[in-house]
């Protein structure tokens, strides 16, 4: 397939990998204009390979399959770029979705007449770290779960995605279920938290060293809240404890016993150092703020989430509750539970 690439951050790079090593024509296009033309990468895949750098989104519209591997960050300024130059025709990946975006993908497209194959998932296919050449690959997690938009056309998107990165997906119902399955907003909001002196300092402190069993209580609290609003909206995600067990390999446990052994095994990765970190910047306005938005539509307390966006924006001097225009854009504040969940499940004529 020719497969193009929107991002060139750690993520993007990592992805570029198993897609060349599998046979794959592999472009990239950036807003930011630093693609590489030769990748280098190493971890647990080492090499390099060749990708093409794409000078304008225009030239996406030439690739099958799109894979869009960006911060949520900047969905706002790269996605709107993105959406007139995508056809029918393709399927386009939303990696480590948050806020609904590929849904707000899909409905921007469509607004240009193109109503692509959006696949969706909660979390990244592979963990990275990106160098200056290249990439370092951490981890390629063994199971995903992936949703597509529409639902009914999810088995195509699974077939793509496999002939890409091989058998490690699994069926989710819609790409709401999707965005509620992302841990990183209750993971890392509740580690930037308890260490936030570690992160304004910059000192060196491994992550899950520092999940704590105390940590862990708070990380659990708005865990269970973010369940409890996907319930609100039947939809069934996992635990966070079997999101790192999917994803790590480990045996079933405690968070606080399974980040024990992730730091027995990795030593790693390392936290924040500065508070310039997606850990809040991302994370809270684009998780915590939109798992909040959620529940507000059906009336789910989260009293944990709520405090914790708070007294981050305090920390911060920023009110994070207005950093999310996702929320505006998908009108979550006037829309109701059975219209999201239809919009969820396919694009409106």
């Amino acid at each position: 397939m020719r497969v193009a690439i929107v991002g060139a951050g750690a993520i993007a790079r990592a992805y570029a990998v198993p897609v060349s090593r599998a046979g794959h024509d592999i472009a990239m296009w950036s807003l930011r204009g630093n693609a590489l033309t030769t990748l280098v990468y190493d971890g647990v895949l080492q090499g390099q390979c060749d990708v093409r750098a794409l000078a304008d989104p225009s030239a996406l519209a030439a690739a099958e399959t799109v894979l869009v591997a960006i911060p949520a960050t900047a969905y706002a300024d790269v996605l709107p770029r993105v959406a007139p130059h995508l056809r029918s025709s393709q399927c386009v990946f939303v990696s480590g979705a948050l806020s609904l975006a590929p849904l707000w993908l899909a409905e921007l497209a469509a607004t240009h007449g193109a109503r692509p194959l959006v696949a969706a998932s909660g979390t990244t296919v592979a963990t990275a770290r990106r160098r200056d050449n290249g990439v370092s690959i951490m981890t390629i997690r063994t199971r995903i779960g992936i949703a597509a938009l529409p639902a009914a056309l999810l088995s195509d998107a699974l077939a793509t995605l496999q002939a890409m990165f091989g058998d490690r997906f699994d069926a989710v119902d819609n790409v709401l279920a999707v965005s509620l399955t992302n841990i990183n907003p209750v993971a890392h909001a509740g580690m930037a938290l308890a260490n936030f002196t570690r992160i304004e300092r910059g000192e060196a402190w491994p992550q899950y060293h520092y999940l704590t069993p105390a940590v862990a209580r708070l990380v659990e609290a708005m865990d269970h809240e973010r369940r409890a609003v996907a319930a609100s909206f039947g939809v069934q995600v996992t635990t966070i404890e079997q999101h790192f067990q999917r994803s790590f390999d480990v045996p079933q446990a405690s968070l606080a016993e399974i980040a024990a052994e992730l730091h027995r095994r990795r030593g790693g990765p390392a936290g924040p150092t500065s508070l310039d970190t997606r850990f809040v910047l991302e994370d809270v306005p684009y998780g915590l703020v939109f798992n909040a938005a959620l529940a507000r539509v059906t009336k789910v307390a989260t009293p944990v989430t709520e405090a914790a966006i708070t007294l981050l924006s305090t920390l911060y001097r920023e009110d994070f509750r207005d950093d999310n225009p996702l929320v505006a854009s998908l009108g979550l504040t006037s829309t109701t539970r059975d219209a999201l969940l239809a919009r969820c499940t396919r694009i409106a004529e």
